[in-house]
C-alpha cells in the first residue's frame, strides 16, 4: 500500500494480479495473437516470453508480476499487458483495480485496443499497418510496419508517439524529410482537433505542453491555429535500403474508439509493390513480430 498521486491509497493485490495474468496468458493460443504455434508446447497458452514481447516488457518483469513480486506496474504497463493478452474492457478494468490503478475514465482518450482490431491487423500479412489513438500514440503495429518504418520496439515506450517523434526525437519512423513540413502541420492539426474533443484528458494536455516547451516549430504551428482539411492519400517513406517509396495510405477509423488504423499499400506491378513484397520476405526476417505499445 502506498500514497498515489492524488493522495489516495493505492492497494495492490499482487497475488490475484499474478493469478489473473497467468490465467489470461494460458487461455490464449499463438494463433490468437498472430504467432506461429511451434513444434512442441509443454505448457498451455502463450509462453511468458511471447507475452513479454507483445507487451514490450522484459520476461523477468512479467515473471515477477505473475509470481506476485516486483514493483507496482504503471498504468502504461497495465495497458500494454491488457492489449497483449487480448482482454475484454471489463477484464482490463479489473486488471487496473488489482494493481491499484485507475481504469480509463469517460471523456478520456481511449488507448485500449479491442481484440477484434488486433485480429484484423494480424491478417495484414503483406501490408504495413499501424494503429494510433487520438493523441497520435502508437498503440499497435504489425511486422510489416516494423519492416517498413523501423523497429518500433527499440523506441522507449514513452516516446512511441508520432508527434513526439516528429518534433522532439531523433527517430523519424521512416518518414521522408522532404515531406516534413506538410506532415508536421497535419500532426499539429490533428492534436488541436483532439484537444477540442478531449479538454480534460491529462495525457493529451501533458503531451501538448511538452511539445510547446521543447519544440519552437511545434509552438509556432500551434499558435497559428490552422486546421488541415485533408491529409494526402500518398505518403513518401524513406527506407534505408529500398530508398524513397510512394505508398497509398488509407486511414480506417475504429468506430467508437476514436482510433485510426493506417494501412500502406501500392498499386500492383509498381516498384513500390515489389518493394513491399521484398519486405514481406526479407524485412520480416530482420524485425520481430509487431507489438502492442504501452500508453
Amino acid at each position: 500500500m502506498r500514497a498515489g498521486h492524488g493522495g489516495m491509497l493505492e492497494i495492490v493485490d499482487r497475488t490475484e494480479l499474478g493469478a489473473a495474468l497467468r490465467t489470461w496468458r494460458e487461455r490464449l493460443r499463438p494463433s490468437d495473437v498472430g504467432l506461429p504455434a511451434g513444434v512442441r508446447r509443454r505448457t498451455p497458452g502463450l509462453r511468458r516470453e511471447e507475452v513479454a514481447g507483445l507487451a514490450g516488457v522484459s520476461v523477468d518483469y512479467l515473471t515477477r508480476l505473475e509470481q506476485g513480486r516486483g514493483p507496482r506496474p504503471s498504468e502504461a504497463v497495465l495497458a500494454a499487458l491488457a492489449r497483449a493478452l487480448r482482454v475484454t474492457d471489463a477484464e482490463r478494468d479489473h486488471l487496473f483495480h488489482l494493481a491499484g490503478g485507475t481504469p480509463p475514465l469517460p471523456g478520456r482518450i481511449r488507448s485500449a485496443v479491442r481484440p477484434s482490431v488486433l485480429r484484423l491487423m494480424d491478417r495484414f500479412t503483406d501490408l504495413p499497418a499501424l494503429l494510433l489513438d487520438a493523441k497520435t500514440e502508437v498503440l499497435a503495429w504489425n511486422p510489416m510496419a516494423a519492416a517498413l518504418l523501423g523497429d518500433l520496439s527499440s523506441i522507449p515506450p514513452g516516446q512511441r508517439n508520432i508527434a513526439r517523434q516528429a518534433f522532439t526525437a531523433e527517430h523519424r519512423l521512416g518518414g521522408d524529410p522532404a515531406e516534413r513540413a506538410r506532415l508536421d502541420r497535419a500532426l499539429v492539426s490533428d492534436l488541436r482537433r483532439s484537444a477540442a474533443r478531449y479538454p480534460s484528458d491529462p495525457g493529451l494536455h501533458r503531451l501538448v505542453a511538452e511539445l510547446r516547451g521543447d519544440s519552437a516549430e511545434f509552438e509556432r504551428l500551434w499558435t497559428l491555429r490552422e486546421l488541415d482539411e485533408r491529409h494526402a492519400d500518398v505518403k513518401r517513406v524513406r527506407h534505408p535500403e529500398l530508398g524513397v517509396l510512394e505508398l497509398d495510405c488509407n486511414v480506417l477509423e475504429v468506430h467508437g474508439d476514436d482510433q485510426v488504423l493506417l494501412v500502406y499499400s501500392a498499386a500492383p506491378g509498381s516498384r513500390e509493390a515489389e518493394a513491399l513484397a521484398l519486405l514481406s520476405v526479407v524485412g520480416l526476417q530482420r524485425v520481430g513480430a509487431g507489438q502492442p505499445i504501452e500508453n
